[in-house]
């Protein structure tokens, strides 16, 4: 042991190694680094990653110990894990966490040549790129990864200016044109942020209520979407068992995906970046309802701002469900949910906490995941993360059995702006022409018609209520 990693105090270590795995002859040999300064590391989320990126694991390193500002494994440390990538013939280096251009540097100098360093965010992005599947998806992952290669071609460049006096940095060719790249990828993010604002205010003029789902990956997120869009015998959800209309949000051309087929589910992170909406009904309300790409923790801020365009889709509805995994063990319930809060940051709507699968947890395991949901949600200060002050209280829900899926229905339509009013005109074919309008947007909850007059009960979003109310006063002053 060196003496920096002596002088830690260190008392959980492992090196461990494990056999490729045969049933994927295609898949990347590589191995897990992990470090923490608390508790031992826990690498299992990581190798999960790692496998749904392509990755064999075939052995660990990790460490207890404060970082280190060389390789952020303590000297020692990081020598063993050259040593093991060399002996279980690895071809990378996963390493659980982020690293500064720096580490990654001096990791990839003193692993065996060839082996590539891929830490945490890095593994991420290979996880996005996967699954880009539409214009908008691939613009926000060209973002996202220049932001992140810029520091470490920074990195590079000053490396090289160290042995070449006469180059500097900033002048760099390579680093111009990586900064031309993210101005212009912003730009194209921006352009396509306006027109998904322009659209979600095409929708809520035509009466539908924005619902979108957030949350961790894996935590039952597009499974839940499923069924909220998917129902057909639940008056809750349903739509009379006819055909529903899919939007993909982020298709190349930006027309509506037609079809009757259920969202895609796969229990695989990131399955797509694009956001999924369907029609559904709630509380008797017309609902459009999003899913939206899975959250994922140790990403830097800059990483999760590139995916903004994806994320607004939760900020910007009238209602968001934050998915939370009910099963997960009381500490990655917390870390999980922190991340999500801290990569939504504020909300325009309430938000709804689904505590999902609580079907396999029992009473008592809900009733302990209740607790670590209050006791995470209560050390969170709002000045980080104002979407603390928009939650609504939790609603747990099994999609298996069907468990408090009228009642999660209840809170989002208690969530939703509501406006109601009751008006009179003439039954005559201006007020008919209105009726039909309001019947087009949902907003009808009742008609009573007398001798030479209609009256009709409207109910819905405040805007389109009251833009109803005008054209009914219109047909009465004609």
């Amino acid at each position: 042991m060196s003496r920096d990693d002596a002088t830690t105090n260190e008392t959980a270590e492992s090196i461990d190694t494990s056999p490729l795995d045969p049933a994927d002859p295609d898949a990347t040999p590589a191995v897990v680094a992990a470090r923490s300064e608390g508790e031992p590391p826990d690498t299992a989320e990581i190798r999960d990653l790692a496998a749904a990126a392509g990755y064999a694991v075939v052995g660990e390193v990790t460490q207890r110990r404060r970082e280190d500002p060389t390789y952020d494994l303590g000297r020692g440390k990081a020598e063993e894990l050259m040593r093991l990538a060399a002996d279980a013939g690895a071809e990378a280096v996963i390493y659980d966490g982020g690293l500064s251009p720096g580490q990654t540097f001096s990791l990839g100098d003193l692993l065996p040549s060839g082996t590539a360093v891929i830490d945490r965010p890095r593994l991420a992005l290979e996880l996005f790129a996967d699954a880009a599947d539409s214009r908008a998806a691939d613009r926000q992952l060209e973002l996202a990864r220049l932001r992140y290669e810029l520091p470490r071609l920074r990195e590079a460049v000053a490396r090289d200016a160290s042995e070449d006096v006469r180059l500097q940095p900033e002048g760099d060719s390579r680093v111009l044109d990586v900064e031309k790249r993210i101005e212009s990828a912003e730009r194209a993010l921006d352009e396509i942020a306006d027109d998904r604002a322009a659209r979600r205010a095409e929708r809520r003029d035509a009466g539908f209520d924005l619902v979108a789902l957030a949350g961790y990956t894996n935590a039952g997120k597009s499974t839940l979407a499923r069924r909220l869009a998917d129902e057909v015998d639940d008056p809750e959800f349903g739509d009379g068992g006819g055909p529903r209309d899919a939007d993909r949000d982020d298709n190349g051309e930006g027309d509506p995906a037609e079809g009757d087929g259920p969202l895609t589910v796969a229990d695989r992170p990131f399955e797509t970046l694009s956001t999924m909406t369907r029609r559904a009904t709630v509380g008797g309300r017309r609902a459009l309802v999003t899913d939206t790409v899975g959250l994922l923790d140790g990403l830097p801020l800059e990483a999760v701002r590139s995916f903004r365009t994806t994320i607004d889709a939760v900020r910007a509805a009238d209602c968001a469900v934050l998915v939370v995994d009910a099963s997960d063990d009381r500490a990655d319930l917390r870390r999980k949910l922190t991340a999500s809060l801290s990569a939504i940051e504020a909300t325009d709507g309430p938000v709804i906490p689904v505590l999902s699968k609580a079907d396999e947890v029992g009473a008592d395991g809900l009733a302990a995941a209740v607790e670590a949901y209050e006791d995470a949600v209560a050390d969170l200060d709002p000045r980080d993360a104002p979407v603390v002050d928009a939650l609504r209280p939790p609603v747990p829900v099994s999609v298996r059995d069907g468990t408090g899926l009228a009642d999660l229905a209840d809170a989002v339509a208690d969530a939703l702006p509501t406006a109601t009013a009751t008006v009179e005109a003439p039954n005559g074919g201006a007020a008919q022409a209105a009726l039909s309008w309001a019947y087009d947007r949902g907003v009808v909850a009742g008609v009573d018609y007398g001798s030479e007059t209609v009256a009709v009960e409207l109910a819905g979003r405040p805007d389109v209520v009251a833009e109803a109310e005008r054209r009914f006063a219109d047909g009465r002053s004609s």
